[in-house]
């Protein structure tokens, strides 16, 4: 699984570095906080889509194509976005990118979730998320450089040269084929009071991402007078608390009991720090930023490996799809209304907001998680 760790940390390397600092890059452009929620949502609407189409053809067929055909994708759409200038432009562009996006990240999972060399499931996902959440680090402090040296644009061109070179470079998805699955099957598998009530959870979870892609990085360089470069050091340093959380939990026995007071402390911390981060100097914020995403890193080790216990192996990539889906209505719907609070109430309150509703979603995690 040595190839798939590798394409999720230059995934998520490249893309979620995009996806951070693209709010004060359309600021330059003139965007206002509306158009930068539209932009932002569409890119998180993309899977809602395409996640369970993507992951029924991952269910019945080769990945190599829908996973090279994603990474040369997202390539030309970085270069095109570093001359496009409009928001209409810019919106088709995002959308396109979370299409691609999606689709790679839909088919690694379903790879991963089918894969059974590990015996331990927390280790298992706790490494998966860890590679995963390694890679907005190392794309932050690199793209912090370049944008402080050379510009956006070159961050975007250069990100599009590392996805190109990537798909020349990732072989030997040719053997992994799987049983055919008719849609049926998904039915009994999704549409059961268990997936669903973990569903409500799950897409109340997504909509603190919604400040992410919009209010984040404008309140940074608002509320500390970070330069670009700045906003994106701390963004990296906060983001290390994600992979260091998940890869605790890959040092940890699989213990039910266990899993479920380490998620509920999990999201209790990424509340208590996303309020708490809009407090203080840039000292304290990082502090408690940090402590969020530490929270962020219990959560979505254990998310993942909750998604690999509901469903059968031969339609997981389906079913975790619909969730998917299921998170990013959460997402796009937190993309739209946190930045339009931003940028009207002021930029701190959708960070306590969505904390607020993280620690009301821990309380209702304790009937919300799935027991084995």
């Amino acid at each position: 699984m040595r190839r798939i760790h590798a394409l999720n940390f230059v995934r998520t390397m490249t893309v979620t570095t995009v996806f951070f600092l693209a709010p004060l890059y359309f600021l330059e452009l003139g965007f206002d906080g509306l158009a930068i929620g539209f932009i932002v949502s569409l890119y998180a609407a993309a899977p809602i889509v395409f996640s369970f189409p993507t992951g029924w053809i991952n269910d019945r067929l080769s990945m190599k194509k829908v996973i090279l055909g994603a990474l040369l994708s997202i390539s030309v759409l970085f270069v095109l976005a570093g001359f496009v200038r409009g928001v209409a432009g810019m919106a088709a562009l995002f959308l396109l990118i979370g299409v691609a996006n999606n689709a790679l990240n839909v088919s690694v999972n379903s790879l991963y979730y089918k894969d059974d060399s590990e015996a331990n499931p927390n280790r298992k996902y706790g490494i998966y998320i860890f590679w995963i959440s390694l890679g907005p680090p190392a794309g932050l402090f690199f793209g912090s450089l370049l944008i402080r040296f050379a510009g956006f644009r070159t961050l975007l061109l250069v990100f599009a040269a590392v996805m190109a070179v990537t798909s020349l470079a990732m072989r030997g998805f040719d053997h992994e084929r799987f049983a055919a699955v008719s849609i049926r099957d998904y039915k009994y598998s999704v549409f059961n009071k268990k997936t669903l009530v973990f569903s409500i959870l799950l897409f109340v979870l997504a909509l603190h991402w919604g400040t992410e892609g919009t209010v984040y990085g404008p309140f940074l360089r608002a509320r500390f007078g970070l330069s670009d470069s700045g906003v994106a050091l701390y963004m990296a340093g906060a983001y290390l608390a994600l992979a260091l959380a998940a890869f605790l939990v890959s040092r940890l026995k699989y213990d039910p009991v266990v899993n479920g007071r380490l998620f509920l402390l999990g999201m209790t911390l990424s509340g208590l720090g996303l309020v708490l981060m809009t407090r203080g100097d840039v000292q304290l914020s990082f502090l408690f930023r940090f402590m969020h995403e530490a929270g962020d890193g219990l959560m979505g080790a254990f998310a993942v490996l909750y998604i690999s216990r509901l469903f059968e192996k031969k339609t997981i990539g389906g079913s975790a799809g619909i969730l998917t889906a299921l998170q990013t209505s959460g997402h796009m719907a937190g993309s739209l209304a946190f930045s339009w609070l931003g940028f009207r109430a002021g930029l701190q309150v959708p960070m306590v907001v969505a904390g607020l509703i993280l620690l009301a979603n821990a309380a209702f995690s304790l009937v919300a998680l799935p027991r084995d």
